[in-house]
């Protein structure tokens, strides 16, 4: 009985304000707390309140057969509580059905694993907290950062106690082979891992309102019939997108609303077909093969790599300088630093610098706030300065004199 299993990415960095060289040393809220606000205003209104409400319904229509997951990033939740405790309420709605499973992350949505362990450890108990004292909920199942994944971060997550992980299905990976099947790491033969199929995935994240695609339009009858195919062929069908895909990506007028409404009715009108979450996969089907990552991949642009990070010099030097700063910051016990310390390791920072070009560049630009990856560049390296300037400060002061008491003569 093949699953269909849909996991959506939910996340929105604290996006750096237009910082000059000379607000060095004197303006410290690196963060542009209005321009945050307002888009997250938009998207809430275009993709998270219409769409939690559809997923909602469509969960109460189908009885409990209508089964997702998500993945919110702690900077995410974060700014919900913040700005918009309506969008807030309407995901605790959605997970208090029973039909939604909440997974684990990094809380800053941070490339922390590949700089430094413990930061990364740290993270993820934050986002753990995060998830139980806002939704009562312990996550069984990880996925890193924009799905980056290779061998040694599975064992790692493994060791950390969670029931499986959720990857990418690379091609160059898994060779001939077909994502639609539960696997494992090398030497972790007990581990399973949720692979993405990125074809029909992509179908509805990407290509759904491109009127050049020779599928174009594609209904939910069209999409079910490519799903159903599968059957004997597979046992779970991996649907990994941005949950922004509703309404803000792909608009409403792409009919993207409309598709989603009527697709669980014509997945479920074959027989075999279910909906499941991620543990509920990974309890249900027995894991078929080995999927063998030395090289690290991840679910972004054409290559599957990480070079939408960490591909030019001045990736390198943004990210060698933020975690340079760990031990630092980590000593001062100051609370402000550390927060902002922790929110400029956002992934998103070292995307707005991205030089990539051809239609992998297009959306990196369709994403930054910048004119260019140079600007975000200075912008990011500026905030740093500042970043630094305060520990230095911090440094400087006076440390308190540790009094000892003196016995009285005689006793």
């Amino acid at each position: 009985m093949p699953s269909v299993c849909f996991y959506f990415q939910v996340h929105q960095p604290y996006r750096i304000k237009n910082y000059g060289f000379f607000d060095i040393g004197f303006d410290h809220q690196l963060f542009d707390d209005e321009k945050n606000r307002e888009i997250l205003d938009k998207v809430a209104r275009k993709c998270y309140l219409p769409t939690n409400a559809l997923m909602y319904d469509l969960i109460k229509k189908y009885k409990g057969a209508f089964r997702i997951s998500y993945s919110i990033s702690g900077v995410a939740l974060e700014q919900f509580k913040t700005y918009r405790p309506d969008v807030m309420a309407s995901f605790k709605k959605l997970v208090d059905t029973g039909c939604v499973e909440l997974i684990s992350e990094t809380y800053y949505h941070s490339l922390s694993f590949l700089y430094s362990k413990s930061e990364f450890d740290r993270q993820v108990n934050l986002h753990r907290e995060m998830l139980w004292d806002n939704f009562k909920v312990e996550p069984k199942v990880f996925r890193n950062t924009e799905l980056i994944y290779n061998n040694e971060i599975s064992y790692h997550i493994a060791e950390l106690g969670y029931k499986g992980m959720i990857a990418e299905g690379v091609d160059r990976v898994l060779g001939n082979r077909s994502p639609n099947f539960l696997y494992h790491p090398k030497h972790r033969p007990d581990f399973p891992l949720l692979l993405k199929n990125y074809k029909l995935s992509d179908d509805i994240a990407f290509r759904f309102s491109n009127k050049g695609w020779k599928e174009h339009p594609l209904s939910a009858e069209k999409f079910a019939q490519w799903a159903h195919q599968i059957a004997g062929e597979g046992e779970v069908i991996n649907l990994f997108m941005d949950y922004e895909t509703f309404g803000e990506h792909q608009w409403e007028d792409s009919g993207i609303f409309e598709f989603m409404k009527h697709l669980p009715e014509k997945i479920l009108k074959h027989g075999d077909f279910n909906f499941k979450t991620p543990t509920e996969v990974v309890s249900t089907y027995p894991i078929r093969g080995e999927y063998d990552a030395h090289e690290l991949t991840s679910w972004a642009d054409m290559e599957r790599d990480l070079s939408a990070w960490r591909a030019n010099s001045m990736q390198h030097e943004a990210l060698r300088r933020i975690y340079d700063l760990e031990d630092t910051v980590k000593g001062l016990n100051d609370a402000t630093i550390l927060d902002d310390w922790s929110k400029l390791q956002t992934s998103d920072h070292f995307y707005y610098m991205s030089t990539k070009f051809w239609s992998d560049g297009d959306v990196h630009k369709y994403f930054s706030p910048y004119d260019s990856p140079y600007k975000a560049y200075i912008n990011y390296m500026n905030a740093c300065s500042d970043l630094e300037y305060r520990i230095e400060k911090v440094q400087q002061q006076p440390q308190p004199v540790a009094m000892h008491a003196v016995a009285p003569a005689g006793i």
